[in-house]
């Protein structure tokens, strides 16, 4: 049987497998990037990774606001309470990054002409073509491998709705949260590079992108929504150690899109510049704005 499971489709699957799911929620979290009286997974019912990137020191002795930047997985199963929670934190932007399908399996919560100011692409996840046809004989390492190699692909790819999140943070509309649908991958690599535009040392940055494997488990399972049955069954069809290597948070997928940050030509800095246009004047407006 040949399965053609897309990296879009891979990251849109979020938990799905129990064995998976414990073996994730097993795993330490990372203290230094817990260090803060303050709440890192925001307090919410039916949230999916939802957290706040505030009080991450950065290199120059500043910290990352609380309350503004927020990352997340699909919002599809918050509650009224929760959608109460979000007003008063004065939650104004979405910049999602789930494809068209993923939107409409599970579409945000707020009703029509409400809630806060969305952006999403219509672009089809099953065009990024990252994944071989069959994977029925794949192993752990080959598909370590392929998330590995999505990573750096990602910061082409969605360099235009990253570039948006820039922008909209830039013009200051905040408090602004920024979403795929488990909250691990588009989101990481979003997270990755927000903080490193704000100063924030690399691995700061990792830490934060590992707290997934505390924080996304126990929403996943239970989550009252999932992806289409037939990718759903594709997946769940793989070994149990394959289901693990595509949904944990392993930090050599986000160190593949880090090493393809050095190599572009001015390292991050560069990148901001020529695919964000984020020139030394805005990223010190973005800190002069997000920093404490």
């Amino acid at each position: 049987m040949n399965w053609r499971i897309s990296a879009g489709a891979i990251l849109a699957l979020g938990l799905l497998a129990q064995p998976a799911i414990q073996s994730l929620a097993q795993s330490p979290a990372p203290a230094s990037a817990e260090a803060s009286p303050h709440q890192r997974l925001l307090p919410l019912e039916g949230g999916r990774n939802f957290r706040d990137l505030g009080g991450y020191r950065t290199a120059d002795g500043h910290t990352v606001k609380w309350g503004m930047l927020f990352r997340s997985g699909s919002m599809v199963d918050l509650t009224a309470h929760d959608l109460g929670y979000l007003d008063k934190l004065g939650v104004r932007t979405i910049c999602d990054y789930r494809d068209k399908g993923e939107r409409k399996a599970e579409p945000m919560p707020w009703a029509a002409g409400t809630g806060p100011t969305v952006f999403a692409e219509d672009y089809d996840g099953m065009a990024i073509g990252l994944m071989p046809k069959d994977l029925s004989k794949i192993t752990p390492e080959a598909a370590s491998a392929i998330m590995a190699k999505s990573y750096p692909t990602m910061l082409e790819t969605f360099a235009p709705q990253f570039k948006r999140m820039f922008a909209q943070l830039l013009a200051g509309n905040a408090p602004l949260a920024f979403n795929c649908s488990a909250g691990k991958d588009r989101t990481g690599v979003s997270a990755a590079l927000l903080l490193t535009a704000l100063g924030v040392p690399r691995e700061t940055v990792i830490q934060d992108y590992l707290l997934t494997n505390q924080y996304l488990p126990a929403a996943m399972a239970k989550a009252k929504t999932g992806p289409s049955a037939a990718t759903g069954q594709a997946f769940m069809s793989l070994r149990p150690a394959v289901q693990a290597a595509f949904m944990k948070a392993d930090r050599s997928y986000i160190e593949a899109a880090f090493k393809a940050l050095d190599a572009h030509r001015g390292g991050a800095m560069g990148y901001f510049k020529d695919e964000m246009g984020l020139d030394a004047p805005q990223i010190a407006k973005l800190r002069a704005l997000y920093l404490d």
